[in-house]
């Protein structure tokens, strides 16, 4: 997989991923598709026994090879329900429309899905409206466009231009790839290094002191970087960087009300019993209530 914005609600931070993932790579995965008979309601859920949750493929920290944040949350909600957990991954699309039609609403034109409901979706309005044919509720994390930064070599980053010469790593499609090339008139396009999968991928050259400095998302930093005090984690100095990020949390088909409104619930008790805040900080990330 490429680069990301995961899951950014502006289409400029769309993942480009590879595609053609069909229903046999999925179960040969063990990670099951979803049953040919689509059920919506929470009744039909609940004679099925297991809950069927979409979850994005290589996107760490929320999932990779069946394991992460995400992963672990889709399990928690399963199990708040008192059901059996089916993971249904997939590539995401060129944009988030493409997405909830092919895993919430109708199902992906490869053979597989709709899921019972997708994880990590942007609780976005405009993309409310734009998709009447879903109900996207449950917010659970925040997630922003961040820069870490060595503080031997550069003990402060007020804006952009503090970097100086410094090498930087950062995706280049993503979200603050984009951001940071086109930044002060492309100023920094000469020390970025940008031929990267993820934030993951810059955090851990900045570990390994080939760079100064890793743009990305914040859960790909912290995932890395996080209570190291070498490092500082903060958001991207940049005007055109979102001010407060976006939320994420997930979608069901329009119909699925019930569904809804149980997975709300069920979320609200994670978040109280700070079973969010563990799972996590299992992930390395820093969680706080929405």
């Amino acid at each position: 997989m490429t680069a990301s914005t995961n899951r950014a609600p502006r289409r400029p931070g769309r993942r480009a991923l590879l595609r053609g993932a069909g229903a046999a790579l999925l179960g040969a995965a063990g990670l099951g598709a979803a049953p040919a008979a689509r059920a919506i309601t929470l009744d039909k859920v609940r004679e099925r026994g297991a809950l069927v949750v979409g979850v994005y493929q290589d996107m760490p920290p929320f999932h990779v090879d069946g394991q992460g944040i995400d992963v672990e949350l889709a399990r928690a909600l399963a199990q708040a329900l008192g059901l059996k957990l089916t993971l249904l991954p997939f590539h995401a699309d060129e944009n988030m429309d493409d997405d909830l039609r092919n895993m919430v609403w109708r199902g992906h034109y490869l053979g597989f899905g709709p899921a019972d409901v997708l994880l990590h979706v942007p609780v976005d309005k405009p993309l409310m409206d734009a998709t009447p044919q879903a109900l996207i509720f449950g917010p659970y994390f925040r997630e922003r466009v961040a820069i870490a930064r060595d503080l031997s070599r550069l003990p402060k980053l007020e804006a952009l231009s503090d970097l100086g010469q410094a090498p930087v790593a950062v995706p280049g499609q993503s979200l603050a790839g984009w951001l940071l090339i086109g930044s002060d008139g492309g100023a920094y396009r000469e020390q970025l290094r940008t031929k990267l999968k993820d934030g993951v991928e810059a955090a851990q050259m900045l570990r390994r002191g080939e760079v100064a400095a890793a743009g990305g998302l914040l859960s790909e930093l912290q995932s890395v970087l996080r209570d190291d005090p070498r490092y500082a984690i903060e958001p991207l100095p940049s005007p055109r960087a979102p001010r407060n990020g976006w939320v994420v949390g997930m979608a069901v088909k329009k119909d699925g009300e019930d569904l809804a409104r149980e997975l709300q619930r069920a979320v609200n008790a994670l978040a109280q019993a700070g079973t969010l805040e563990r799972l996590f900080a299992a992930g390395g990330v820093r969680w706080r209530p929405v």
